[in-house]
């Protein structure tokens, strides 16, 4: 089942590129008449196939920035290198640890969306996501005693934050790979608006997290194919959302890693209160807003939630969002609805209830 759900994810990056490519040949022209040249490159940075394209009138620096996703993973995020401060955070649970100040802004959003989403995103069940290992080599279900055992060792309490010294109570484990992406993405662009002839630019990592920047050559807006959890072949996709200049997008599903045992799907999205796959009848969450690491949190947090909870989260953070349950329905923020063209006929659009 490991490679089923790799085959999945690989097509949602190929998927938010299609409605690119049929615009190809008008914004060519567009670009050539003011000296933008368009790169596009494909490269592989924080475990994912990173897709990038960059309309510039200076040199192609797509390298550049998949250079800039390697090395937050390397010395931030990784909790299994060494160098990252992740990794230094673990190890000194128990303990108080200096971090950075980059680090720190992070964990201090990351744990107000934890206490604003009532712990349905959680930074610290890193031994949880370790003990299933889905979509690794060693993905299980674990006996209950052990689910168990490493929930006394999570929840977002049991980390503080004063300035740059973080402690973390003993045995607690941080794992921000459910906003890593989103934080890659926020890099990028403080990148790019650093390079004055970057007019415009799309970074898709691994079809989940997506950022785009300033306005396309022909000034439409960016379309991202989203893909239906339920496809049946590669080229069938739920719908197309709409970006208009520099915004994110993130994407968290039930396909993207999972393996099916006794007809059960167990996927990655964890509910932090039960130590299992979330079951709040979603299979699919898309959020947009102007923050990388907020729409990756917020859509791991409202596929916890479900439909209802989600949609209350979303309006706190003025973020727009699109939810997918298990009877093929689609639900539509008011902010979503003017950004979402529905292309699958077996779903239908329904009415959040109030």
């Amino acid at each position: 089942m490991r490679y089923q759900a790799l085959k999945k994810k690989t097509f949602l990056a190929a998927a938010t590129f299609t409605g690119i490519a049929v615009l190809f040949p008008v914004l060519c022209m567009a670009a050539s008449e003011n000296d933008v040249q368009t790169y596009t490159d494909t490269d592989f940075a924080m475990d994912t196939v990173v897709s990038e394209t960059l309309y510039t009138t200076g040199d192609d620096i797509n390298s550049k920035l998949t250079a800039v996703l390697t090395d937050v993973e390397t010395n931030l995020l990784s909790w299994t290198n060494e160098k990252s401060q992740i990794y230094k955070v673990n190890a000194d649970s128990g303990k108080d640890t200096e971090i950075s100040d980059e680090l720190s802004g992070y964990l201090k959003r990351l744990l107000k969306i934890a206490e604003d989403s009532d712990g349905a995103f959680d930074p610290t069940i890193g031994k949880l996501i370790r003990l299933w290992d889905i979509g690794g080599e060693n993905q299980k279900i674990p006996e209950e005693a052990e689910i168990k055992n490493v929930l006394k060792d999570s929840g977002y309490q049991k980390i503080f934050l004063d300035g740059n010294t973080v402690h973390m109570e003993e045995g607690c484990s941080l794992d921000l790979g459910a906003a890593g992406k989103g934080i890659g993405c926020d890099l990028i662009l403080k990148e790019l608006e650093t390079k004055k002839d970057v007019i415009a630019a799309l970074m898709n990592l691994g079809g989940s997290s997506v950022m785009t920047y300033g306005s396309k050559p022909d000034g439409s807006s960016w379309n991202v194919a989203v893909t239906d959890p339920r496809a049946e072949n590669e080229d069938d996709y739920l719908g197309v959302v709409a970006l208009n200049g520099t915004e994110f997008l993130s994407t968290s599903g039930d396909y993207e890693k999972y393996f099916i045992e006794n007809a059960v799907r167990y996927h990655h999205i964890m509910d932090p209160s039960t130590g299992y796959p979330a079951e709040s009848g979603v299979t699919g969450v898309t959020v947009v807003c102007d923050s990388g690491l907020e729409a990756d949190a917020l859509s791991t947090a409202c596929f916890v939630l479900g439909v209802e909870k989600g949609t209350q989260l979303l309006k706190a953070y003025g973020a727009d969002g699109l939810f997918v349950d298990e009877d093929h329905h689609v639900y539509l923020t008011e902010g979503m609805k003017e950004r979402f063209s529905l292309l699958a006929d077996s779903y239908s659009v329904e009415d959040i209830a109030e």
